[in-house]
């Protein structure tokens, strides 16, 4: 559909706002107006002395509606970026309230398009001295999103302002990306290697890693700053086997100093990675928390997925990681698989919440581009019964004693939901938080990784490593190169 704006040029708001509610339908920018039956949207914004207000006329298949969204004018204290915020976020009511007369429907979140909800109300607490419950009026009357995620969003976001005020000023994490997978799932957009066709790139990949984690261990060292988390995660990180994994800790136990370290996660992941000598490696070195993933209990969906592992390895190394005494497992689930349904949905639920894993994460399928089940095609769940799923999953996890501690959406997502980690009290995962929210700086290794600095003013640079292991291979001295020219002083 054609987009074109009057009055602002805050053509990212307005695409990302429509892309979100239609993304069927991407917008196209247009140097002239639709025609009065021609499928588009007109995105106007008029700033007057006592209001700002945004109109939106949306057309689709030879229905037209306007709606508009209208807000006081910025004071004469208001910041510019105060006033941007302003303008976007009646941008993006505008054209919600458009979509909502014209279809009928109205998404779970309402007119927010960003992958980052609890933010505003992160913000809403800490730099405007709200509270939970006037953050949950902003959610439902500013942005219209439903009270089911709004309360969701409200308190993943107090375990975000919990986390912000337990950060020290000097302190920093690591994470470090193991981009290899026994098998590539179908539904998998993420940078890894099949084991079984790159498994001669893994030893030279380590040689290369364990260079990066030398050099930033000497920027750190210089920086004055101090790890609080570390996140070895891939990929999968238990395709290295025992020895593979003790030298990649032993290493970072050798360059780092640890001494204020609280927390050492690494995502065993798939099941069929999994065995008594790795696990006990992994303790014994003092890693704290792991993954086991299993996204369903069912092996007929599990086969669709690629995934070559069945629901008894999954027990079975659920049971080996009880047996080792973690401060905390994470287990992952994924609402709208391929094949799935319902009650099958919630019978794997049920099953994994009776282990009694710390933390459990429910993940709503988003069918990526790069995915195989993208460029295939395949048979999934509806967005109202994966709405059901989700339903069920938030009521089965609190009931089981579990709360929501953060939260993202992503685009492509079935019904337009969300990905929650749930977690029982006392035990997140502080290393999700602060990269989900950027709290503070995040410093990436390996294939694929993406360090997030967090500046004094606030700003954010982000430096990328190569996405495959073997262009991060051969590229490995230009990498050295880029994390030396890291400046975490300022």
């Amino acid at each position: 559909m054609k987009l074109y704006l009057k009055g602002h040029d805050y053509e990212y708001a307005a695409t990302q706002m429509l892309l979100a509610l239609m993304p069927e339908n991407k917008p196209v920018p247009a140097q002239k107006a639709p025609q009065k039956d021609e499928d588009g949207a007109i995105s106007a914004l008029f700033r007057g002395q006592k209001l700002y207000t945004g109109t939106c006329r949306l057309t689709l298949d030879g229905k037209t509606v306007t709606a508009a969204a209208r807000a006081a004018a910025p004071g004469a204290d208001a910041t510019k970026d105060d006033r941007v915020r302003l303008e976007q976020r009646l941008i993006k009511q505008s054209v919600f309230k458009a979509y909502c007369t014209l279809t009928g429907n109205t998404p779970p979140w309402g007119a927010l398009s960003g992958v980052r909800p609890t933010k505003l109300v992160t913000r809403h607490i800490l730099q405007e001295n709200g509270t939970a419950k006037s953050a949950d009026k902003m959610m439902r009357t500013m942005y219209s999103v439903t009270p089911k995620r709004s309360r969701l969003c409200v308190e993943a976001g107090m375990h975000t302002v919990e986390a912000a005020r337990s950060l020290k000023d000097d302190e920093i994490s690591l994470y470090i990306g193991i981009p290899f997978c026994p098998t590539r799932c179908t539904y998998c957009s993420f940078v890894s290697h099949s084991i079984e066709r790159s498994a001669n790139l893994l030893e030279p990949f380590l040689e290369a890693l364990h260079r990066e984690l030398e050099a930033v261990a000497e920027v750190i060292k210089d920086s004055g700053k101090v790890l609080r988390t570390i996140y070895i995660g891939g990929g999968t990180p238990t395709t290295l086997n025992a020895s593979q994994l003790r030298s990649l800790i032993e290493k970072t136990k050798t360059v780092f100093d640890l001494s204020r370290l609280t927390e050492y996660t690494v995502e065993a992941g798939r099941p069929d990675t999994i065995d008594a000598e790795k696990l006990q490696t992994l303790k014994e070195l003092g890693v704290s928390r792991i993954s086991v993933n299993p996204q369903t209990m069912r092996d007929d969906v599990l086969k669709l997925m690629g995934r070559n592992h069945t629901c008894a390895q999954t027990e079975a190394a659920m049971e080996l990681a009880l047996a080792q005494g973690f401060e905390a497992i994470n287990a992952d689930m994924i609402a709208g698989l391929p094949g799935d349904d319902y009650r099958g949905f919630c019978d794997s639920l049920k099953k994994i919440i009776a282990y009694g894993p710390e933390n459990i994460t429910v993940h709503t399928l988003s069918i990526k581009r790069g995915s195989e089940l993208n460029a295939n095609g395949g048979t999934i769940p509806s967005g109202e019964e994966v709405g059901r799923m989700l339903d069920f999953a938030e009521d089965a996890l609190r009931s089981a004693g579990y709360e929501p501690y953060y939260l993202y959406r992503q685009k492509y997502m079935s019904g337009s939901f969300e990905n929650v980690g749930w977690t029982k009290p006392g035990h997140d995962n502080l290393y999700n938080i602060c990269m989900m929210e950027e709290l503070h700086t995040v410093i990436s290794c390996g294939g694929a990784g993406s360090t997030k600095v967090i500046t004094a003013d606030g700003k954010l640079v982000r430096q990328t490593n190569p996405k495959y292991p073997k262009e991060y291979i051969t590229n490995i001295d230009r990498i050295l190169d880029d994390k030396k020219k890291i400046n975490l002083k300022g």
